[in-house]
């Protein structure tokens, strides 16, 4: 029996541990990626290590998340930024210059390679045939440094693909039609492998569009074959140098499988609050919208923006609708300028934005109070766009343009107008003046790093104690994201380098009282939270384990855990914990008094732990998944600590 793509990709770059389901493994990687909102704790944490240069590849510095300067500290942390990729040999991509992940497949994405990078979003690159793999900042860090990237051996979910999409029906609608089929913890564990003949009709960037989203399900990684159409995508960059041909073997195998015929799909729209409650645009439409917002990670392309121009070209948008168009990169841009399509957007009633993540990750473009909006983005998790009480609802750039023109939902399908075809250009404008390469080493070593006043070390880690006794904080739902452990935004994203400041606003759409309450308690006793299923799903960002660290959080206990956030909490030093008997969850009550002793024994011992409730005068069997490098690291208070300790011992 054969290899699939994800075998071949993990089995190249194995380093330690076997390709067994749920076995851990570590992988060599060659490339990294960081963005603003993420990397100004890696560069910390570079130095904390006391790194000199990076040992990657390629690594790459992304400003993209933070481009509103409303003050001083997002300036000054680009600075600081570009300071830091000329001390450790990193290249800069310059603000403006475009969303990390559309810009890293234009310009450094490779076949056959490794992409490890600290936003959720980072398996977008195995659209060209990588394995790429979104992680903790801490995580990256680890990469760059030259150590092995640690994960549990997923299923292969192979899904094939048939037929081809009707017209109206584009890549958006694919993805959806996974979110409908298994809600946002469908991919928990997996590798999802899209195969088959229907793959003919899916560019690229279309393909980016498909594996960026596979976050949305929860999954490790997307991968694609890297065929003619990712040798198409890099000749048209000036790189068909770097294509290689990487496809499954013709007899190999996968441990899930499923078959989605393209033909029989339609217009698909993921309702609030989340991007698995998907409906046919049908059910939904005529309600009268505020908002259309085309651009993101999450619907990057050329055609993802010419589309929607040929759809309003020498229309008027509804004079009730903010259309709102993000650029994802200022190449995507120019392009767009240059064959006209901006013209026709702008002439339309478009609002044209920077290059960048803007409104997806809450930078601007904010929709009214009660009002929906329409968004091609790959999110729509309460309060992430910037309102609290938002409306976001995920859609194609067709279904988006097409309601730009009514003011309501509308399924492009009633437009009555001719599908518009457009192919991506053969010979595109190719802009790579933004990106700013790395210094040598012997200059790299003499550069300072550049820090404004907002930018502050990390806190000290604790060893594991052996004992505890701590109150339950919070007692959480299913499915909280770590938007809703630590908002992103303009308020809060500029203190992403200043973690006292930051954890001020941790958990504050649940429970506004919960930093106050933590730093009342957190030097002499600290605290548990509770959570249901799927708890950390989305962003990769470290600072929602990290803030409530600070705030004195040691123990976390849930029917499940996302993976992203399940290895954050451990490489700061918060204990993981699953319950073991899901009516334990509901016995269990906010400000409980639970208690554990001989605990560096037992997480080294056994999975199994016993947690008494002493306010209920009942024990709760919990139990871990940690591997022994794992539990290395949390007896030693985390991730920075252990390697720390390495260090000195070499």
């Amino acid at each position: 029996m054969g290899d699939n793509l994800a075998q071949k990709l993990i089995r190249s770059h194995l380093i330690e541990g076997e390709i067994t389901t749920g076995s851990e493994i570590g992988i060599r990687i060659d490339q990294t990626l960081t963005q603003d909102a993420t990397g100004t704790l890696v560069m910390l944490e570079l130095e904390a290590m006391g790194l000199d240069r990076v040992k990657t590849e390629v690594s790459v510095q992304y400003v993209d998340h933070n481009l509103i300067q409303e003050d001083y500290k997002n300036a000054d942390d680009h600075i600081f930024l570009h300071s830091a990729c000329q001390r450790y040999g990193l290249w800069y991509s310059r603000a403006g210059n475009g969303v990390s992940h559309p810009v890293h497949q234009e310009r450094f994405g490779k076949p056959g390679k490794t992409l490890l990078g600290s936003d959720s979003h980072t398996p977008a690159a195995g659209a060209i045939g990588m394995l790429a793999i979104g992680a903790g900042g801490l995580e990256v860090a680890f990469a760059m440094a030259g150590k092995p990237f640690y994960f549990k051996m997923p299923q292969i979910w192979g899904v094939r693909l048939v037929g081809e999409l009707p017209d109206w029906v584009s890549a958006k609608d694919v993805i959806l039609e996974m979110l409908r089929r298994h809600g946002v913890a469908g991919g928990v564990n997996r590798i999802i492998e899209y195969h088959g003949p229907g793959l003919r009709c899916l560019s690229a960037m279309d393909r980016h569009v498909i594996a960026n989203m596979g976050a949305e399900l929860g999954a490790t990684t997307t991968v694609f074959p890297s065929d003619d159409e990712a040798r198409r995508f890099l000749k048209s960059q000036g790189r068909e140098h770097d294509w290689v041909e990487l496809t499954a073997d013709a007899d190999a195998r996968y441990d899930i499988d499923e078959e989605i015929d393209l033909s029989t799909l339609e217009p698909l729209i993921a309702k609030p609050s989340s991007p698995g409650n998907v409906v046919p645009v049908r059910e939904v439409a005529g309600a009268k919208i505020y908002q259309a917002y085309i651009g993101s990670s999450a619907n990057p392309g050329y055609r993802d923006f010419a589309v929607p121009a040929e759809i309003v070209k020498g229309k008027q948008i509804h004079e009730d609708v903010s259309f709102d168009v993000n650029p994802t990169s200022r190449q995507i841009l120019e392009n767009l300028v240059k064959d006209g399509h901006l013209l026709s957007l702008i002439h339309a009633g478009a609002r044209i934005h920077q290059a960048g993540c803007g409104g997806c990750i809450g930078m601007g473009q904010a929709p009214a109070t009660g009002r929906i909006s329409l968004r091609t983005v790959p999110r729509n998790f309460p309060g992430r766009s910037g309102t609290q009480e938002d409306q976001v609802y995920l859609v194609s750039p067709e279904t988006a343009a097409a309601s730009a023109l009514t003011g309501v939902i509308t399924d492009p399908r009633t437009l009555g107008m001719d599908y518009p075809r457009v192919r991506d250009p053969e010979h595109p404008l190719v802009n790579t003046e933004m990106l700013v390469a790395p210094l040598p080493p012997e200059i790299a070593r003499s550069i300072d790093l550049i820090k404004g006043p907002n930018i502050q070390g990390l806190p000290l880690f604790e060893l594991l104690s052996d004992e505890f006794t701590l109150p339950i904080l919070l007692k959480l739902k299913d499915n909280i994201s770590t938007d809703e452990i630590l908002p992103a935004g303009t308020r809060v994203l500029p203190f992403r380098s200043n973690i006292a400041k930051i954890s001020e606003f941790s958990f504050e759409r649940i429970d506004p009282t919960y930093p106050k309450r933590a730093r009342e308690i957190r030097d002499t006793k600290g605290h548990v939270i509770l959570a249901g299923n799927n708890y950390g799903q989305g962003s990769s960002r470290e600072h929602a384990a990290l803030a409530p660290y600070f705030l004195g959080l040691r123990i976390v206990i849930a029917k499940s855990f996302a993976r992203i956030h399940w290895q954050n909490l451990i490489d700061f030093g918060v204990l993981p914990l699953t319950l073991k008997r899901p009516v334990d969850y509901d016995e269990l009550q906010q400000g409980d008094i639970l208690s554990l002793k001989n605990l560096r024994k037992a997480v080294t011992e056994g999975r199994e732990l016993m947690v008494l409730n002493t306010t209920r005068n009942y024990s709760i069997p919990v139990e871990h998944a940690l591997s022994k490098r794992q539990v290395e690291m949390l007896l030693e208070g985390g991730l920075i600590n252990w390697l720390k300790r390495r260090i000195s011992n070499k």
